[in-house]
């Protein structure tokens, strides 16, 4: 299964980005997650979805991010509101059953 992640953008703080991320077959009952890695840091977790829609969050984006899955179309997306200069990364897809990466798509918050 590969991953293709969309959305991202240059937005001003305060605004809003969907990301999505399509797989390119089935993600069964894997967890599945976005992480991001911003310039010079090391690559982080931001949030996790299992198969019973169970979701955990970065403390730093809890209430203000929410990660939604679609199993029978194969996409998870993360809904990103309020969103801060700080949140700039390159933000990747991740199918945990396979330990598979997308190639990442960029988020820059910046006025």
């Amino acid at each position: 299964v590969q991953l293709v992640e969309g959305g991202g953008g240059l937005v001003q703080p305060g605004e809003s980005l969907t990301l999505t991320c399509i797989a390119s077959g089935s993600i069964g009952t894997s967890d599945m997650g976005w992480y991001r890695q911003a310039p010079g840091k090391q690559r982080e977790f931001v949030a996790r979805i299992d198969s019973n829609l169970r979701a955990d969050y970065l403390e730093s984006v809890n209430g203000r991010f929410t990660i939604a899955r679609n199993d029978a179309q194969n996409t998870i997306n993360l809904n990103m509101n309020r969103l801060k200069p700080n949140d700039t990364a390159l933000y990747y897809c991740h199918l945990a059953v396979e330990d598979t990466w997308g190639q990442g798509t960029q988020v820059t918050v910046s006025s």
